[in-house]
């Protein structure tokens, strides 16, 4: 018996020693997870229709916009077609997680119609100011935000740009990720301080299903409203001698304020897909084409190529 109670005591002694002798390692934390790794933005109507989450980003555009080859006019119908090829380069600078600062508009617009209009080139309107998401939620992946921008008329007036007093954009949008879905929507007003151009509301919604990080198919829809019509008065003089916006059938929604005096509804729909290639880079392509009568608006159909990188 007293041999057993000494082996247990000295085997007792020795495990003890053995604890002491061992450093206590505190267990590492936790990596930080980014609830909203795998949010995308939308493709089409980019300088309206933009991501509700605040993010440091610089996003590329390449536009392809074919014209149908009449549009019916308040003159009757006239001849049209060609294409314009717009290059643009948007930016976006996190202040927090919850504000940014926007650039929404800008680039090199290279018109190329067919018929009565006259081939131009030449620099677009630049617009940009703050977004801040006033729901912030990343438990449930879900945000809600709104943006303040002024788009300056200081383009060239050859591509329908650089006339009037500018505009206030004015935008809500919000994002919700879903297991691998993402269901995505925008709407706002285009305020021009100048009367004699037109007033114009939007509506855009986005879905994708991220079948894969290199594929994850989406469909867009955009409606654009005017609230107010321009004046028709005569500008861009490059153009029909400044006729456009007295017999324009409609506003050219996103790209475009005419100040057109009988402008109808627009709407597009757009099927594509975006890839994320790193956690960072990510491109898009999306097919658009009017869901109203092509010949009552500029659009025959239009396909976007875009390039997101986020730092």
């Amino acid at each position: 018996m007293r041999t057993a109670t000494l082996l247990t005591a000295a085997l007792t002694g020795t495990l003890a020693a053995g604890t002491s002798s061992v450093p206590h390692t505190p267990m590492a934390p936790m990596p930080e997870v980014d609830a909203f790794a795998s949010i995308r933005r939308p493709i089409t109507n980019p300088t309206l229709f933009d991501l509700a989450l605040p993010r440091t980003q610089v996003h590329g555009i390449y536009m392809h916009h074919r014209f149908p080859d009449q549009l019916s006019t308040s003159i009757g119908d006239v001849p049209f077609g060609g294409d314009l090829n717009l290059y643009a380069l948007q930016f976006e600078i996190a202040l927090s997680e919850r504000l940014s600062i926007v650039a929404m508009k800008d680039g090199y617009v290279d018109f190329n119609p067919e018929n009565t209009f006259t081939q131009e080139e030449g620099f677009a309107n630049v617009g940009g100011g703050l977004k801040y998401a006033f729901l912030y939620d990343p438990a449930n992946h879900f945000v809600v935000s709104t943006s303040a921008m002024f788009e300056f008329a200081i383009g060239d007036e050859d591509v329908f740009q650089g006339a009037g007093d500018g505009l206030v954009n004015l935008t809500l949008q919000g994002v919700k990720l879903a297991d691998r879905w993402q269901f995505a929507a925008g709407t706002g007003v285009q305020l021009p301080l100048d009367d004699s151009f037109a007033t114009q509301g939007f509506l855009s919604a986005h879905i994708s299903y991220e079948a894969h990080p290199w594929f994850i198919p989406l469909v867009e829809a955009n409606w654009f409203h005017v609230f107010d019509e321009g004046d028709g008065g005569s500008r861009f003089d490059a153009q029909v001698g400044g006729a456009v916006p007295a017999v324009a059938p409609s506003e050219g929604a996103d790209l475009l304020n005419w100040g057109a005096s009988d402008s109808t509804d627009y709407v597009t729909m757009g099927i594509g897909f975006r890839s994320r290639l790193t956690e960072q880079f990510s491109v898009g392509f999306a097919y658009e084409f009017p869901l109203t009568d092509e010949d009552s608006n500029i659009t025959e159909d239009r396909w976007t190529i875009d390039a997101l990188w986020r730092f």
